[in-house]
């Protein structure tokens, strides 16, 4: 079994795409590109060889990339009733989700009625970021303010992949 997937076979992120998205292709060998991943997006790594790597997202789709540009992420998730070294409450995180996806609605709906064009709709989401993946309980979210992703089991909230060591409290 890939140590990435559950027991149950379900997707089981293990990298995130880089902050400025990532080209694949349809073979390890960069002769056909394919289509261009999303910045942050979770994906799990299914195989490598060489600096190449095969990259699956949550919706079933793979492809290959430079596994070189991928960011690990650095453990899998404490279980459900696990003791967490941190503990927060991800209600604030989770509300700036829903403002932030909020926003990025408005601005599509707007864009779509014909109430704004393409520039300001480029200008309105300049700067939103937003990243989470829920999977039952268990929910990982990308905290834009403090470039991390943190994870939450309902009960309490940890980081889980920083770009720098962690200071204060989340």
């Amino acid at each position: 079994m890939n140590p990435a997937t559950a027991p149950d076979g379900t997707f089981r992120p293990t990298h995130v795409v880089p902050p400025y998205g990532l080209a694949t292709w349809t073979a390890p060998d960069g002769a056909v590109p394919s289509e261009q991943l999303d910045p942050l997006l979770p994906v799990m790594l299914l195989d490598r060889r060489g600096d190449w790597g095969r990259a699956q997202c949550s919706n079933g789709w793979a492809a290959w990339v430079d596994a070189r540009l991928l960011v690990p992420l650095p453990q899998v998730p404490p279980a459900a009733g696990a003791p967490l070294a941190r503990s927060a409450d991800a209600r604030h995180l989770l509300a700036r989700v829903e403002e932030t996806f909020g926003r990025y609605r408005q601005a599509t709906e707007d864009l779509a009625a014909g109430r704004t064009d393409g520039e300001a709709f480029r200008d309105t989401t300049r700067g939103l970021r937003v990243g989470a993946v829920v999977d039952g309980e268990a929910v990982w979210l990308y905290d834009a303010a403090h470039d991390r992703w943190c994870y939450c089991d309902g009960t309490a909230m940890t980081t889980f992949a920083a770009r720098e060591p962690e200071s204060g409290t989340p």
